[in-house]
């Protein structure tokens, strides 16, 4: 079995459609149907796994995605391009209790995990509706991966 694709709930279709494709997402697909239905499909630059979102396609409320990953070799110049791209970027930070980060804000440590630990620095930002998007730099996978 394989992740292929996460369908994020938006308001404005096209917002999100342009939102995604200035920080350099490919577009796979813009179909439209009866009714108003129409499907966006984007894939990040390297993922294996895209993202879906449009009119029709899901109950969820706007915004309501959260903890959606996208892992990087390099969280600076991942972050750094992002920004370049005009994506509202937190700075890099790291948790307070090690390698993975607690919900929301709390036990954020400005700056990367000590030494570079591997899945240990983040930096988060989010859609125009608050979907919530985390950078992870993974430098070393863990064994079987």
């Amino acid at each position: 079995m394989r992740l292929e694709v996460v369908v994020v709930p938006v308001a404005d279709v096209d917002r999100s459609k342009d939102f995604y494709k200035a920080l350099g997402w490919r577009e796979d697909a813009d179909v439209g149907g009866r009714d108003g239905f129409r499907v966006v499909q984007l894939t990040p630059p390297g993922s294996a796994c895209s993202l879906i979102f449009g009119a029709g396609i899901t109950s969820a409320v706007p915004g309501s995605a959260q903890g959606l990953y996208l892992v990087v070799d390099d969280i600076d110049a991942a972050r750094a391009e992002l920004v370049e791209r005009g994506a509202e970027v937190s700075e890099v930070f790291h948790d307070a209790g090690g390698v993975f980060h607690h919900a929301g804000t709390d036990e954020r440590v400005p700056g990367p995990a000590p030494e570079r630990q591997s899945y240990g620095s983040f930096a988060s930002f989010s859609d125009p509706d608050g979907n919530g998007w985390l950078l992870q730099e993974v430098t070393t996978r863990l064994p079987g991966r």
